[in-house]
């Protein structure tokens, strides 16, 4: 198996977001194109000789054969084993799982997470570093810049792995040992709920329905809600993981997973619903005829967290991106609690994690998880809420209803407006960024804002500071309003306005969300003249 050092060219397109390089599929198999950023993180991570590197992804198109051209490149740059999920599967999650338990210097992961698949679809890359986690900026920035200059990369001539069975073989002086991807995550889960309890719930006639949307969490979702805790056969849907996701958009959300909020918005809903995405890190909570917004999600789990074994001695603290709303934050001052408003990317939640100054984290994006790993963790999120439901014998609606009643209610929604004119969506965020000095004290449909910033983060830890991520306005009925880009996508531009008004009058709390909102969202119209700007008429999607 000769080892070669093949010449290359930069790509000029190769800056890693936050959730790592995330394009079209076509465009990770240019040639070179995948060995070029693969020999990036290589270079930028230093000495990886014998080191235990960790491998896999959601299963999308192409998952194989970067695995394969992955596995290659390593061992060719010197590492001694790579664990990897067999058929090259691992949830983003369960990643951040087997690295923390087998110590393993890093990881790749290979995912776009809720993006489609498909030969036309996406693909992505990241690196996950010691801690499970996602790299932090200081090293994607590395990454970026060895991008930038790399002349060459390394692999060796080899035969592809076999990934379809556990076991161990050589690639010349690096072992590959194929892995259950199942099983290390499975038994972190059992560490941490009650599942006796949740499985005398499923005996006693209790009713839920699992999408897994055809990604990665098919396998995980059979295994524990099936077979380890009883639930019946059929309670996962859409569980068989296919490379383009049958053809679907795997974001668990109100629009992408229609089929199962129709189902649990009818006439015969089962007690519990949930799903997940294309990746595991993302999860969605439903009740009978009843939607958890994932904000309402983080601070009912905070509240109750001590009726799961593995949180029963308390939270040290509460972290959640700047955009989710600020109910949390509420929970944790009842608690005396810290709680932490940082940038969206769960990169910026490993510190607190680490130092032990938070427990439980979320994202309004459909991301919750907690210092178990270092990922957001989608079928964590639905295994907790199981253990509330059976713990208390009372509904998703009842337990969130009652949250209201001690806390106040954060009504909100997030309105996205996708794959809109990149140009003319950084024009608007530009004009109104120019604008937020003179903004308090106008009034936009009978609102009138007291303040308005551009949200910098001065990481506590380390001192690192964050800035540009997202415009901020309140008003002075204490709404909020917020205005990022996203860089999950791949086509255009991602757009999305998040709106939050709280409610502590129990007597007002049973609007729905885009009423008691309507003032706020007509606000924003007025400010930003979006839809004239981007040319759309509504958002691609409300939650």
């Amino acid at each position: 198996m000769p080892l070669r050092t093949i010449t290359t060219t930069p790509f000029d397109d190769q800056r890693p977001g936050t959730s790592g390089l995330r394009k079209k599929v076509a465009t990770f198999r240019q040639p070179h194109y995948l060995e070029n950023f693969v020999q990036s993180i290589f270079d930028a991570i230093g000495n990886v000789h014998g080191q235990t590197l960790v491998l896999g992804g959601d299963g999308r198109y192409y998952n194989e054969t970067a695995i394969q051209t992955i596995l290659r490149m390593a061992a060719a740059n010197g590492f001694g084993r790579v664990l990897v999920g067999r058929g090259g599967i691992l949830s983003t999650p369960a990643a951040s799982c087997v690295i923390r338990r087998h110590q393993a210097f890093g990881g790749i992961v290979l995912s776009a997470s809720h993006n489609p698949g498909g030969p036309d679809g996406d693909f992505g890359i990241k690196y996950n570093i010691g801690n499970g986690g996602p790299a932090p900026e200081a090293l994607t920035e590395a990454i970026h810049a060895r991008s930038r200059v790399i002349d060459r990369y390394r692999t060796v001539e080899a035969t592809d792995v076999p990934l379809d069975r556990l076991g161990r073989s050589q690639l010349t002086d690096m072992v590959v040992e194929v892995i259950d991807p199942v099983a290390d995550y499975a038994e972190l889960m059992t560490s941490l709920f009650d599942f006796d309890a949740i499985g005398q719930l499923f005996k006693d006639g209790f009713r839920m329905r699992f999408d897994a949307m055809h990604a990665v969490t098919g396998p995980y979702a059979v295994e524990l809600l099936e077979r380890r805790l009883g639930a019946p056969a059929g309670t996962v849907i859409n569980g068989r993981a296919l490379p383009d996701f049958g053809g679907g958009h795997p974001d668990p959300n109100l629009t992408y997973a229609k089929a199962l909020v129709e189902e649990l918005f009818g006439p015969d809903a089962p007690d519990f619903g949930a799903a997940s995405d294309g990746d595991g890190d993302r999860n969605m909570i439903l009740g009978q005829r009843f939607f958890v917004t994932p904000s309402d999600s983080l601070a009912v789990l905070a509240a109750n967290a001590t009726l799961a074994p593995g949180y029963a001695d308390g939270l040290k603290g509460i972290a959640r991106s700047m955009p989710t709303s600020r109910a949390a934050d509420r929970v944790a001052e009842v608690l005396g609690i810290e709680a932490h408003e940082t940038p969206t990317g769960w990169k910026f939640f490993g510190n607190l994690l680490d130092a032990g100054r938070a427990t439980l984290c979320g994202e309004e994006s459909f991301g919750t998880s907690s210092d178990h790993v270092r990922e957001k963790d989608g079928l964590w999120a639905v295994l907790f809420w199981l253990n509330l439901l059976a713990a208390t014998g009372k509904s998703v609606e009842q337990l969130v209803r009652e949250h209201w009643a001690r806390f106040g209610r954060d009504y909100y929604t997030r309105h996205d407006y996708e794959e809109v004119d990149g140009a003319a969506a950084s024009a608007l965020i530009e004009a109104l960024r120019t604008r937020l000095d003179m903004l308090p004290g106008q009034r936009f449909a009978g609102l009138t804002v007291s303040a308005a910033d551009d949200f910098a983060y001065t990481d506590p830890i380390d001192g690192s500071v964050s800035k540009g991520q997202g415009l901020r306005l309140l008003f002075t009925g204490g709404e909020r309003l917020v205005l990022r880009l996203s860089g999950t996508g791949t086509a255009g531009a991602t757009l999305r306005l998040y709106m939050e008004r709280y409610e502590p009058d129990s007597s007002r709390q049973g609007l729905d969300a885009q009423e008691a909102l309507a003032d706020l969202i007509r606000a924003c119209d007025e400010l930003t003249d979006l839809k004239r700007k981007l040319g759309r008429d509504a958002p691609s999607v409300i939650t």
